[in-house]
């Protein structure tokens, strides 16, 4: 695991260190053979917690045992973390009705599963001089989502990248519901 390593036992180069007894009671600057006989004899090791300060802290513990409790804390937090996606949807601005209900059916199945969407229009030759049609579009995708009662947020407006108009969608927090932009 990625736990970061720390100097235990006789890796420590301080000649004093700021120690922590097993019962997690502070004893105050010590000199390093003195803690390092004192973990010794409670069948321990001395670990240095943090070495930046001055003195370094060092703390009577048993390593195996901090080491798996680290990384049982990180496989946890691991385990909790959502990962969100981003999913592009592409179209031209020429897209009949049918068509661009799939695409909206899609679109909703990505926001629903907590993904967020991109959705592209691509604009070809001539087209470019009608990127109005694209708008319209991309707007009537808005509202088939909100006919469909989709729950999202518009992360950014229409806007021409190149030969491209895209807007970012994501699924919104629950109760809250966004209505489609006004042309």
């Amino acid at each position: 695991m990625a736990t970061k390593e720390l100097r235990i036992n006789r890796q420590i180069r301080a000649k004093e260190v700021f120690l922590i007894d097993e019962n997690g009671d502070k004893r105050g600057v010590t000199n390093y053979f003195d803690a390092l006989a004192m973990a010794e004899d409670a069948g321990l090791d001395l670990v240095e917690i943090s070495p930046n300060a001055n003195p370094p802290v060092c703390k009577i513990i048993d390593y195996g045992k901090y080491r798996y409790e680290q990384e049982k804390k990180l496989k946890e937090a691991k385990k909790n973390q959502t990962i969100v996606k981003m999913r592009e949807i592409r179209m031209q601005p020429k897209i009949d009705t049918h068509d661009l209900e799939v695409k909206s059916k899609a679109i909703a199945e990505f926001l629903s599963g907590g993904d967020k969407c991109k959705v592209t229009i691509r604009f070809h030759g001539r087209e470019l001089a009608h990127t109005e049609l694209g708008k319209d579009v991309l707007f009537k995708i808005l509202e088939l989502l909100t006919e469909k009662e989709i729950v999202y947020n518009v992360d950014s407006q229409p806007a021409m990248e190149g030969r491209n108009m895209s807007m970012l969608l994501s699924p919104a927090k629950a109760g809250v519901k966004k209505q489609a932009q006004s042309k």
